[in-house]
């Protein structure tokens, strides 16, 4: 699998460094990290990024708002959607949105993983 320029979305600074490990750990650069819907679309709009990490839950601008104004931009973005939202609705909005893919917290590197492969391949979930 190619190395993959990635930019991580979430208000928890935990999750934040635990996804930049496991990113890495797969051979993947975080390029950047943001704590607020804002902040991703506006970072996104600053680097060359292959994959966007979403929260579904953060402040100013929550991450199915986030992932619709990326997608605008740019309709060939690949947002996946890491969230603790489990609400089919949440589901339904984020894929709606123009997300990829979406795995529910605790998230575990083999299927971070295999997400990552399904979206790279271009087959959404």
């Amino acid at each position: 699998m190619q190395t993959l320029r990635i930019l991580i979305a979430d208000d928890s600074i935990i999750i934040l460094r635990k996804l930049s490990q496991l990113f890495e750990a797969l051979g993947h650069t975080v390029i950047d990290t943001a704590r607020t819907g804002s902040h991703v679309v506006e970072k996104y709009d600053r680097e060359k990024i292959d994959l966007v990490s979403m929260d579904i839950t953060m402040p100013d601008m929550d991450g199915i708002e986030a992932t619709r104004k990326i997608l605008e931009k740019d309709p060939s973005a690949r947002v996946l959607v890491i969230t603790s939202h489990g609400q089919e609705q949440m589901i339904v909005e984020a894929i709606g949105a123009g997300a990829m893919g979406y795995i529910l917290k605790p998230f575990n590197q083999e299927k971070i993983a295999a997400m990552i492969e399904k979206i790279m391949a271009g087959k959404e979930t």
